[in-house]
Parts: structure tokens; sequence; C-alpha cells
């Protein structure tokens, strides 16, 4: 912290990276991300998680709703409102794996742990199985319409369906 207090003062351009979540952009080639912050309250002395939305610019379109992603503060504005630039996708939505041990993780669980207290108290047909799982983005184009150009829908129309409109 303190070397880049000491390089902000002597005027070089300190690049910051975030660790945030993906959400629906209308912008072109750009994402909206969501960053939490704790932010202190002086009063309480005590923590509150805060959020901050920021556009960063994913020419690729390689981030999908849902992905954690790690992004970096562009030296100078792209547009108005783009401020920031995708450096990598850490854990697409669904997929996230703990940093110490390697393993993937539903919830707060490790997912074979899961997987054992179902054997112990009885598999049911229908539950769901995440080593089986094919990968997201097989549904892209049938159920799944994350990679269709979004617009608002003005209007409802019968003869215009505006199929991928919100």
């Amino acid at each position: 912290m303190a070397m880049a207090t000491q390089a902000a003062s002597q005027g070089k351009q300190v690049l910051r990276h975030f660790l945030g979540l993906c959400y629906l952009s209308k912008k072109e080639n750009a994402i909206r991300v969501r960053i939490a912050q704790l932010k202190l309250d002086t009063f309480l002395k005590m923590y509150f998680k805060e959020f901050e939305f920021v556009y960063a610019h994913d020419p690729e379109k390689k981030c999908k709703p849902g992905d954690t992603v790690l992004i970096q503060q562009l030296p100078e504005k792209m547009t108005r409102l783009i401020t920031h630039r995708v450096v990598d996708i850490i854990y697409p939505l669904g997929d996230t794996i703990d940093p110490i041990s390697g393993k993937p993780v539903y919830l707060n669980k490790y997912r074979d742990e899961v997987e054992k207290v179902k054997e112990l108290l009885g598999k049911h047909d229908k539950s769901f199985n995440y080593f089986e799982a094919p990968p997201r983005g097989r549904l892209e184009g049938i159920r799944d319409f994350t990679d269709k150009e979004t617009y608002v829908k003005y209007y409802d129309d019968p003869n215009d369906p505006q199929p991928y409109g919100y």
C-alpha cells in the first residue's frame, strides 16, 4: 500500500486489479461488473459490504453473466462509462474452486463431501451429478440466450415477437 501511495505521489499511474461478478450489459464489447468493497462505519466501528458497478472492456465477449472475473483499471477512460478491462475469468458460473485445496465447491461444502453424504443417505435418481454434467455453454441458442444481443422490449406485438428482449 505504501508503494502505491509513493508511486501516485510521484505522478506514476498505479494499475489496480479488482475481483468482481459479471452482469448483463447493453454496452457493445463491454460487461458490467459488481465489485464488493468493505466500508467502515465510524460510529459503529464496523465494516459493511457495499457494491460498486463498473463497465469493463471485453472485446472477445468471453465473459458471461455470473462469472467471477479479474479486471484492471485502465490508465485512461476508454469511453465515458468504460473504465476497466477484463484480465481473466477466475471462475465460470457454477465452477468455483477452493484456492487452497484445489477442490470444486458447492455453496460452502466440497462437492465430493456432498456426494458422500448422498451415498450414505441414499442417492435419488433425479439428483444432479456435478461430475457427469457437461460444461457450461452447451445449450447456447437452445435455452441459454446469453450470447444473443439484448435489447429493451417497448411493446408487445404478436406479429413482432422480439425473442431476445426483456
